[in-house]
């Protein structure tokens, strides 16, 4: 049934012996077909499968669809890994749709995953008919070729998409064929979203008149991405400058060339600052005319807080988001969302390894009153190790970039801090031979 589908990720050398492959699995039809499907070719090409499932937060009931996930991966034993986030939050301090606040999210999280190596490629459950609308909303939000060219079989050597080319009708007679159990999410059926609107309105009455529009439109995209990579291989960006995570400087005379050249340079400058969402061809031609047409000191100001500025010879493009954390949060098992920050997960322990997670403590340890925050005036830690600091020479001993430094969550009781996220503990809470239960916490930061 899935022939052709083996065919696809040989063609495109996705799976190599001895990968660590995770699924992003939501319980619906599409990614419980693909789970099925890696699982029945782990042994013959010798890889290993684990599930991803992110519980989204936007339904009474989503959290039955993850239980739904992690009890059939225990019948299956299939190793698992179970993610909340609080998506709508993140739309609301972005300014973000709940569709981009939810990609960005899920991306934060598989970032995070690969990143610790527990995977080194995750499957996405993408197939023909997504490809299509992705096409078709990428034109009607003024994109160029690029956005024609849809999604890619294989991003950066770690997301890959086994099903891109196979069709709706055939993942249902895969299910039905193999009694593949999966959920329905009520919210595919709300047209007020963007995608459903196009995948339940706009597309049926196309196909009404052309059944066969959605390979046409993905086999449209394989031809653009053809043109798209040749254009892009006439580039040299080795003159672009990138500051830091937020800042990148693109010279003026990228923009004396076409319009394919100078917008190739932009974008790819942007997503190396996580600033692209929502760049449409009326801000590449404001940026063009800031290039070429004005003074040096003039600014521009784009979505979501992006900022540019003509600087003699460069334009600067400074991703400007709101960096202001919500003062205190209470220390809590789960999720808690760092408003601009990311996400830090504490999970309750009786048994652990080190190295499994990015802190681990002693739970006796933790007092009642501790809360994440940022750092304060007179912050000190005690190292581990021994020995004691102001947080400000921690973090310069640490070697935390300056721009960090004031977004950096910190578990505290008043000045005494326990938790530099994502960088060290305290030798106060770490754990020891009388420890009887810890708390593991994992770390994952927004780009």
């Amino acid at each position: 049934m899935f022939e052709k589908v083996r065919e696809f990720i040989e063609e495109n050398n996705m799976i190599h012996s001895g990968d660590r492959i995770g699924v992003a699995c939501s319980g619906g039809i599409d990614s419980m077909c693909l789970l099925h499907y890696l699982c029945s070719l782990r042994d013959k090409l010798n890889f290993s499968v684990c599930v991803i499932n992110i519980d989204h937060n936007l339904r009474d009931h989503s959290a039955d669809d993850s239980k739904f996930v992690l009890e059939y991966c225990k019948q299956h034993d299939i190793p698992v890994y179970m993610y909340k986030i609080n998506a709508k939050r993140l739309a609301l301090d972005k300014g973000y749709t709940i569709e981009q606040a939810c990609r960005e999210m899920r991306y934060n999280i598989f970032n995070a995953i690969l990143n610790k190596k527990i995977v080194n490629k995750i499957a996405l459950g993408h197939h023909e008919s997504d490809q299509a609308e992705t096409i078709l909303l990428n034109i009607f939000r003024g994109s160029g070729i690029h956005g024609a060219c849809g999604m890619e079989p294989i991003r950066d050597d770690k997301y890959i998409r086994p099903l891109l080319t196979t069709s709706k009708l055939d993942i249902s007679v895969y299910a039905s064929t193999n009694d593949i159990p999966y959920v329905e999410d009520e919210t595919n059926l709300d047209s007020e979203y963007t995608r459903n609107y196009l995948r339940n309105v706009v597309m049926p009455l196309i196909r009404s008149k052309w059944p066969t529009v959605d390979n046409s439109i993905a086999s449209f995209g394989r031809k653009c991405r053809v043109e798209d990579n040749f254009i892009a291989d006439q580039i040299d960006e080795s003159t672009v400058e990138y500051e830091n995570a937020n800042t990148v400087k693109v010279p003026t005379y990228f923009f004396t060339m076409h319009e394919c050249i100078y917008t190739r340079v932009v974008r790819h400058a942007l997503e190396n600052i996580g600033a692209s969402v929502d760049i449409e061809s009326k801000h590449y031609k404001q940026i063009a005319d800031l290039a070429l047409g004005s003074e040096n000191g003039k600014k521009i100001n784009l979505p979501h807080k992006l900022r540019v500025i003509k600087e003699y010879n460069f334009l600067t493009f400074t991703n400007a988001g709101e960096n202001k954390l919500v003062p205190e949060y209470p220390f809590t098992k789960g999720s808690t969302d760092i408003k601009a920050y990311g996400v830090i997960e504490v999970n309750l322990l009786r048994n652990w390894s080190v190295g499994e997670y990015d802190h681990l403590v002693d739970r006796v340890k933790i007092p009642k009153n501790a809360v994440w925050r940022t750092r304060h005036e007179g912050d000190v830690i005690t190292k581990f190790g021994g020995g004691t600091k102001t947080l400000k020479e921690y973090f310069i001993e640490k070697k935390v970039p300056t721009r960090l430094r004031d977004v950096t969550p910190v578990l505290a009781v008043k000045n005494e801090i326990l938790i530099v996220a994502g960088v060290d503990i305290s030798d106060k809470v770490k754990v020891d031979k009388n420890t009887k239960s810890a708390y593991g916490i994992n770390v994952i930061r927004f780009r």
